[in-house]
């Protein structure tokens, strides 16, 4: 097992320096992909990855196209640079760093499955983002016609390279903030298997969200929509599934 860490960052200045300090000593290679972020932070990006060559790798996206569109590129040079398994987290330190060696116990011991956190929210955690993702989960039950995936919206999760380039190989994945959601739906439809971790999250070092209320449900709800005609397509699939 070869595992990276990969994260999208859109000016996080303040507080990817943060999160870069507590990932050091795990020694993990990480891959930040600045997606056309503001001058400010693609300098602080620049300079971490200049103080810390040995496992910092920096790419750069000329403009911004959304957290998955950023995820996909750090995929890319994952499975170029030989990676086994991506370690996805935010940039804006809201994930537990410190369950990352929990979350690769876990993918080395399923190697092919798709370690998935389950957050547990601290009062930091805004409402509404909390209610919302019980609809978004609710509409993640249906579209795998199963209960096995435990929270849809989590970006601390571990991936199996090798699934994911294949998926990626054969399908438009989402690019915005739907990206999470669309891929762990079809990944589960390829055959993956999803293994929860209860995992701490707060909100965030910065106070940056770049969660947009309206536009981005609107995006989430198109996913869905989208996810729920494939479903109905794979269902006989999905239903044996759960019968095996």
């Amino acid at each position: 097992m070869k595992p990276c860490i990969i994260i999208p960052v859109y000016n996080h200045e303040a507080a990817i320096p943060q999160v870069l300090a507590k990932l050091k000593r795990f020694g993990i290679p990480t891959i930040l992909v600045n997606d056309g972020s503001s001058a400010q932070c693609a300098q602080t990006l620049a300079d971490c990855a200049e103080q810390e060559p040995d496992w910092l790798t920096l790419i750069n996206r000329l403009e911004n196209g959304g957290k998955g569109a950023a995820v996909l590129d750090g995929f890319k040079a994952a499975e170029i640079l030989g990676y086994s398994h991506a370690i996805q987290i935010d940039a804006d330190g809201q994930h537990d760093v410190n369950d990352i060696p929990a979350f690769l116990d876990a993918a080395k011991q399923c190697p092919n499955a798709l370690i998935l956190g389950q957050p547990l929210f601290d009062e930091t955690a805004p409402k509404s983002r909390v209610y919302g993702r019980t609809i978004a989960n609710f509409w993640v039950w249906v579209n795998t016609l199963s209960l096995a995936i435990a929270d849809s919206m989590c970006g601390f999760r571990v991936y199996p390279l090798a699934a994911v380039t294949q998926l990626i190989g054969t399908t438009d994945i989402a690019r915005g903030m739907a990206f999470d959601i669309d891929i762990l739906v079809r990944l589960y439809w390829q055959g993956v298997e999803v293994i929860n971790m209860p995992t701490r999250v707060s909100y965030p070092y910065d106070g940056v969200s770049h969660f947009k209320l309206w536009r981005d449900n609107l995006m989430i709800s198109k996913a869905h929509a989208k996810l729920f005609f494939g479903m109905l397509r794979n269902c006989s699939q999905l239903l044996s599934r759960q019968r095996s």
